[in-house]
């Protein structure tokens, strides 16, 4: 008799088979949040995870882009110089 895909245990779900538990790692979870996550939970975590990693490439480009253009912005008639790192201090206090 055919398997009836019915059952409980066959759709089981488990964060190893979620896509990203490669070998020799298998699924990296040091600080166990997936241990009590069900699977609705787990992938808001992945989806947030994704979000994030993508927020922190395009600040990355921003700050790659910030480098390229110094001095050759309209923002504070240009006045800020320098490694973009030191941008921040550079900008004049108050907001006349």
């Amino acid at each position: 008799a055919p398997m009836s895909k019915t059952s409980s245990a066959m759709n089981a779900f488990t964060a190893a088979d979620l896509p990203g538990a490669l070998a020799p790692m298998g699924f990296f979870d040091p600080l166990g949040f997936a241990e009590k996550a069900d699977e609705k939970t787990l992938k808001r975590y992945r989806e947030a995870e994704v979000t994030h990693g993508r927020v922190a490439m395009l600040a990355v480009i921003g700050f790659l882009v910030g480098e390229a253009v110094e001095g050759s912005s309209f923002l504070f008639d240009a006045q800020i110089s320098g490694p973009a790192i030191t941008h921040f201090t550079q900008v004049p206090d108050g907001w006349d």
